[in-house]
């Protein structure tokens, strides 16, 4: 993967960025997503933010190989703080992580948020709580996907500010497009997680040290869900 060719899980990500977006990529690693998007012309600016120095000078180094050092700008920060009023940002970005981690980042800088931003989110695991987060501060899920790459399964999540939405436990869960879409690939995901969760079970069953009992019902009830979402028609 390089800023040429994308990997197709980002390629997936750069399909949800607006055309003409001035993009703020939290966490942009190597900058490879803002720079071959600024290389298609589908963006206008960019804005790559990363926390680490040595990914920080990478993103550096991809920029000032292709040029783009009047339209993209790389700053070391601690998630939006990369982002700055006069950036004018109007899609935010953030790959690769879990979904709690992405939760906390948009918690801790959701003061440099205006609001306008679309975010275009995709998180490794933990996909709950962040929709939990998006549901509490107000943003409707737009679009969401799921897809397996390299033997994992992972989901794209895209929500912009609206008014107050309400999703049930299940809809955080599974996502609320995601359950009604029912793609062959979120199918794939979930009966694979049913067997892990029976699996699970049965080791709790087998422990020789007892198990909480919150934590055996927990599993339990999502396995229920699980079951009852597949064999819905």
């Amino acid at each position: 993967m390089n800023q040429h060719t994308l990997s197709t899980r980002l390629e997936r990500v750069a399909a949800h960025i607006p055309a003409g977006a001035r993009l703020a990529d939290i966490g942009s690693d190597h900058g490879y997503l803002p720079v071959a998007l600024l290389r298609r012309g589908a963006i206008a600016a960019a804005v790559a933010g990363e926390v680490a120095l040595t990914p920080f000078l990478a993103a550096q180094r991809t920029v000032r190989e292709n040029s783009l050092e009047a339209q993209a700008t790389v700053r070391l920060a601690s998630g939006l703080a990369a982002i700055e009023p006069e950036d004018g940002i109007t899609a935010v970005s953030i790959c690769g992580m879990g979904g709690e981690t992405i939760r906390d980042i948009l918690e801790a800088g959701k003061q440099r948020l205006s609001g306008k931003e679309r975010l275009v989110l995709q998180p490794n695991g933990g996909e709950q709580p962040l929709r939990q987060w998006l549901m509490d501060n107000d943003y409707r899920i737009r679009c969401e996907e799921v897809l397996r790459e390299n033997r994992f399964d992972y989901e794209i999540i895209v929500a912009e500010r609206c008014e107050a939405v309400v999703y049930s436990a299940e809809q955080l869960y599974f996502g609320p497009l995601l359950m009604e879409q029912r793609s062959p690939a979120f199918l794939f995901k979930w009966q694979r997680m049913l067997r892990q969760k029976q699996q699970t079970l049965d080791n709790f069953e087998r422990a020789r040290q007892p198990v909480p009992e919150d934590k055996v019902q927990d599993i339990a009830r999502q396995a229920r869900w699980i079951s009852e979402m597949l064999a819905a028609a």
